[in-house]
């Protein structure tokens, strides 16, 4: 036993936190690459397929079992993210986010795995704990991917011009993603990974309707183009989410 783990916890299980925090950390680093060029109504909800990989895999190695009118509602809650990066205005070679979509397609499969990882770390590891170790380990692949004099550069030219982009960056890193972090891990622990991440995948809804209301009241804000075909399919899409969700609780 190790002093500075809690009581009862392996070293086993650290290295399972260890490695989902790495994984979170290099899918999240995929995701970033592409929101940096994409909208964001179109991005995320293209990594929410990640329910569909994490099912799979925690049905293959965690024994976890799911009903048929889960695994429906499981499809119907990714399809309804996946059909937000459909571009119906654009013709049908570049209807999807070109390239990009297979890097966040990588970057779910990998998001799925990391979900399933920590759910095998927190059967042994008390949740703050758990956070803490994950969050060390993305913090570690964030610096070995960005430690480079441009961003660096960067930083402190907001520091010098007291940019409001630093207030908002801690507000939402510090405050806003920790909270939901930890709230996900709560989940995990009490329940299946597919079910869980599933739910989790609704935040595609709450991205498109946050971001779509942003466009319409401030005209290309983030970047959105705002046309009837791509508010039909934002529509849609977010009402296919919803029922899939509503089948899941049910």
């Amino acid at each position: 036993m190790v002093s500075w783990l809690p009581e009862g916890v392996t070293l086993e299980a650290v290295g399972w936190c260890i490695l989902a925090g790495a994984l979170f950390g290099l899918g999240a680093q995929l995701l970033m690459r592409v929101l940096f060029s994409h909208e964001v109504s179109r991005t995320i909800p293209v990594t929410e397929t990640s329910p569909i990989f994490a099912a799979l895999i925690a049905v293959a190695f965690l024994g976890e079992s799911l009903t048929a009118i889960q695994w429906t509602a499981v499809v119907a809650t990714v399809a309804g993210a996946a059909m937000l990066s459909v571009r119906p205005d654009a013709v049908y070679s570049k209807s999807l986010l070109d390239n990009s979509f297979y890097i966040l397609m990588l970057g779910a499969f990998i998001m799925a795995t990391a979900n399933v990882t920590i759910k095998v770390a927190l059967n042994d590891l008390p949740i703050l704990f758990t956070h803490g170790l994950r969050m060390l380990a993305l913090g570690i692949v964030f610096l070995a991917f960005n430690v480079r004099a441009e961003p660096w550069h960067d930083v402190r030219s907001l520091i010098a011009r007291r940019s409001p982009a630093l207030l908002i960056v801690s507000i939402n890193e510090l405050v806003i993603a920790n909270a939901g972090l930890l709230m996900m891990l709560w989940a995990l622990s009490m329940g299946p990974v597919s079910l869980v991440t599933a739910l989790i995948g609704t935040r595609a809804f709450f991205v498109v309707l946050y971001s779509t209301a942003l466009a319409i009241v401030w005209r290309g804000a983030m970047g959105e183009k705002i046309t009837a075909g791509t508010v039909v399919v934002k529509v849609g899409s977010t009402a296919l989410i919803v029922a899939g969700v509503a089948a899941i609780v049910i």
